[in-house]
């Protein structure tokens, strides 16, 4: 029995769900900042968020089995399909019980959140569009994640929608204020998801995952990185020192500058992809501290202000 949920808890890869948390994190704190925010709708939405990127892992794993793309040659941590600790049935049933959890999960969220007709329906299609893109980010004939859509996708789902709908979600409202935090949210996000692909990039292309990484080389991939490392870290700051306060406040928030440029500079002398694999742990740390640096900031200032 120990072994069985220990094989699970392994297929659901609990150190990304940091990813998914981050951007329920952000969007409730900014809605905290206007005086809005609802503890209960933040537990709902970092349930559901949870539980769409446990899909989402779920999916990955047994996609990428079925395709080859997860083999011997794969640099990352070993699969569950993969390795033939669960078969492809029973990944199959998992993910079905998983999809069940999330749509339970998500409908409670947005019928508790909202009192609209048309914002439910609007975050019931957002929601199923959620859950499409987590599982068809590798099943399917027409997976997008091997044709290089993955980083768009994730920019969105854990960068724009994440943080401006869980605003939404508090608040009933969107202003123009929080395209910042959610273009530094999102870039953050697709940095994890970079590095991921840096590290399979030989690999995928021997299997004909085309994603942005192999499309551009491992050269230009680390450029690639370098922006999306600098632009989030630009966003955040952006949104903190133009608020009414004191930017003395802003200060804290620049130690995440430390992190990150330390975790840039390995990935640009990384030589090989072998030499990136360590730094996935890294990035999903650089990707949470900033975000905890971000909100407590945003919870001092609306705290003096």
């Amino acid at each position: 029995m120990k072994q069985s949920l220990s094989i699970w808890l392994d297929a659901a890869r609990p150190k990304t769900l940091p990813l998914a948390l981050v951007s329920i994190l952000t969007g409730s704190v900014l809605a905290y900042s206007t005086h809005q925010a609802s503890i209960l709708i933040t537990i709902l939405a970092f349930i559901t968020a949870t539980l769409l990127q446990i899909l989402s892992n779920l999916a990955n794993d047994y996609g990428d089995a079925l395709k080859g793309t997860d083999n011997a040659k794969r640099l990352g941590p070993v699969r569950a399909v993969q390795s033939g600790t669960v078969t492809p049935e029973s990944m199959k049933k998992a993910i079905v019980i998983n999809l069940v959890m999330t749509i339970v999960s998500g409908l409670t969220l947005v019928l508790y959140a909202l009192d609209n007709l048309h914002n439910i329906l609007l975050f019931l299609g957002l929601g199923v569009l959620a859950m499409v893109a987590a599982i068809a980010y590798t099943v399917g004939n027409k997976a997008y994640g091997y044709v290089g859509l993955g980083d768009i996708s994730v920019f969105i789902f854990f960068g724009l929608l994440g943080v401006m709908g869980t605003f939404f979600l508090h608040t009933g409202t969107i202003t123009p204020a929080l395209i910042l935090p959610a273009v530094g949210c999102g870039l953050m996000a697709v940095a994890v998801l970079n590095v991921n692909n840096m590290r399979d990039i030989e690999n995928d292309q021997q299997c004909g995952k085309k994603t942005i990484a192999v499309r551009l080389g491992c050269r230009k991939a680390k450029h690639y990185h370098v922006l999306l490392l600098s632009g989030a870290f630009l966003a955040f700051t952006l949104y903190l020192v133009r608020q009414p306060v004191s930017i003395w406040l802003t200060l804290p928030f620049l130690l995440s500058a430390m992190f990150v440029y330390k975790h840039g500079k390995l990935v640009w002398l990384a030589r090989q992809p072998m030499h990136i694999a360590p730094m996935m742990p890294m990035i999903v740390k650089c990707s949470l501290i900033t975000n905890l640096l971000f909100a407590g900031v945003v919870i001092a200032q609306t705290l003096v202000s």
